[in-house]
C-alpha cells in the first residue's frame, strides 16, 4: 500500500504537470515516472486521474473548513458563505493554471465534465455546511448544483482577473449568491406548496380509504343502494 507521503508526491506532481500540459497529456505512467514511484505504488495510490481530481478537490475542503472564520456564526447566510467561497478562491490562488487546464478538458469531454461536476457539487455541500446553511436530502443536491454553476462562473472572472484585490471576482460572486437567495426564496415558495400539495392528497386519500370501509362494511349488512335511491335518480 502507498503511503501518505506517496500519496502526497503523486497529488503534487499531478497538480504540477497541469500547469504546463494538457490533463489528457498526463498519463498515469508519466505521472510515476515524474513523482519517482513505481507503478505498482502508483496503482495503490490512484488507480485512475479522475481519482487524483477527486484528491484535489478534498484537500481544498480540508483547508476550507479549518480556515473558515468561526466569528461569522452570528452573520447572515449570505455573508457568512460569501467569505467561505472566498477563503475557496484565496486557497485556489496557487493552483490557478492547473484549474485552467482542468476547465479546458471538460470544455472538451462531456462525460468527464459531468464526472467533475459530481466531484463539485459535493465540495460545494461542504462549504454550505462550513457556512452553516442547513439543508439535507434531495434540496441539498438542488442548492449544491445550483452554486456550483454559480461558482463556475466566478471562476471563470477569476480566471482572468489581474488585480490581487480581486474585485470583479468579489463583484460577480456577490451577484450570483444575490441570484442564489432569489432562488432559494422561490425554492421555499415550492416546498411549503408541495407540503400543503402533500398534505392535502393524504387526506383526500384517509378520506376514500373510511368511505371505502364503510361502503363494505354496509354491504356486509346486505342493504341495496338501489332500494333507497331517491325517486326520478
Amino acid at each position: 500500500m502507498a503511503t501518505a507521503k506517496t500519496k502526497q508526491k503523486i497529488l503534487k506532481t499531478f497538480l504540477k504537470l497541469l500547469e504546463t500540459h494538457p490533463y489528457d497529456d498526463v498519463s498515469l505512467p508519466l505521472l510515476a515516472e515524474e513523482a519517482k514511484v513505481k507503478l505498482s505504488d502508483m496503482r495503490s495510490a490512484y488507480a485512475s486521474k479522475l481519482k487524483l481530481v477527486a484528491a484535489f478537490y478534498e484537500q481544498i475542503d480540508t483547508i476550507v473548513l479549518e480556515e473558515r472564520d468561526e466569528d461569522m456564526g452570528d452573520q447572515p447566510p449570505r455573508d457568512r458563505l460569501f467569505d467561505v467561497l472566498m477563503t475557496r478562491i484565496d486557497t485556489l490562488d496557487e493552483y490557478k493554471e492547473t484549474i485552467r487546464a482542468l476547465r479546458a478538458a471538460a470544455q472538451q469531454d462531456p462525460a468527464l465534465a459531468l464526472d467533475f461536476n459530481a466531484l463539485e457539487v459535493r465540495s460545494q455541500k461542504w462549504m454550505l455546511i462550513a457556512a452553516g446553511i442547513d439543508v439535507s436530502g434531495v434540496k441539498a443536491t438542488v442548492v449544491a448544483q445550483g452554486l456550483s454553476i454559480a461558482f463556475a462562473r466566478v471562476l471563470d472572472v477569476w480566471l482572468d482577473e489581474a488585480d490581487e484585490g480581486m474585485p470583479r471576482t468579489m463583484a460577480k460572486l456577490d451577484k450570483e449568491l444575490d441570484k442564489g437567495t432569489s432562488f432559494m426564496k422561490r425554492l421555499k415558495g415550492v416546498e411549503r406548496a408541495a407540503k400543503k400539495m402533500r398534505s392535502f392528497l393524504r387526506k383526500a386519500s384517509q378520506g376514500r380509504n373510511h368511505r371505502r370501509k364503510r361502503s363494505e362494511e354496509t354491504d356486509e349488512d346486505g342493504v341495496d343502494f338501489a332500494d333507497e335511491a331517491p325517486a326520478g335518480a
